[in-house]
């Protein structure tokens, strides 16, 4: 519980810190993200829960990686990060996850994310801001990636990319669970390099 609490002081800090660098009141953020202004009070004050979706939508809005948002600083210039270390941001109903491993520095950050999804089971994600590229690729098992509507099965071995300002959805297909590996690789731009 004590993990909870810091990481969510981490947030709570981190999105304020964003907030204030882009001159955004939470008023205007609130409207921007589509987040709600009690939300977004509570989350400043370290409070609440925050899901993906809505982490996700501060951080496109913010123009900085949602890794940004959850971790504290660098420490040393080698980071090594175990998945069991990592709290997933998405629960699937199925038993699936989406864990942030890390996100890399620099004017260009890229997020790298571990993914299980189990068969039939999906998580939609709403469009990100122009110029980011999504990753995807299947370590085992079988997913349907489904980009502006059209439907792409990646299968174990094979590597899918794709813009993802519009929308996307990563679903689980076949009979086994699908574990891949996604990268987000964020556009460069002065909010990036935090």
């Amino acid at each position: 519980m004590a993990e909870t609490a810091a990481a969510l002081r981490t947030v709570a800090h981190n999105v304020r810190a964003a907030r204030m660098r882009a001159g955004l009141s939470l008023d205007d953020l609130s409207r921007r993200a589509q987040v709600s202004k009690g939300a977004l009070v509570g989350l400043e004050k370290a409070q609440g829960n925050p899901n993906l979706a809505t982490l996700v939508r501060l951080a496109d809005t913010l123009g900085i990686s949602v890794s940004a948002l959850m971790q504290g600083s660098p420490e040393g210039r080698v980071r090594v990060v175990a998945a069991d270390t990592v709290a997933p941001l998405w629960t699937g109903e199925r038993g699936g996850e989406a864990r942030l491993m890390l996100t890399t520095s620099g004017p260009a950050p890229v997020e790298v994310w571990r993914w299980r999804l189990e068969p039939g089971e999906e998580y939609p994600s709403h469009p990100h801001q122009a110029g980011v590229v999504e990753t995807i690729s299947v370590t085992s098992g079988r997913m349907s990636l489904v980009v502006d509507g059209t439907e792409h099965t990646v299968e174990a071995g094979q590597t899918a990319t794709f813009d993802g300002n519009t929308p996307h959805t990563y679903r689980g297909a076949g009979t086994e669970t699908c574990h891949l590996v996604m990268t987000v690789h964020l556009p460069p731009g002065p909010a990036a390099t935090t």
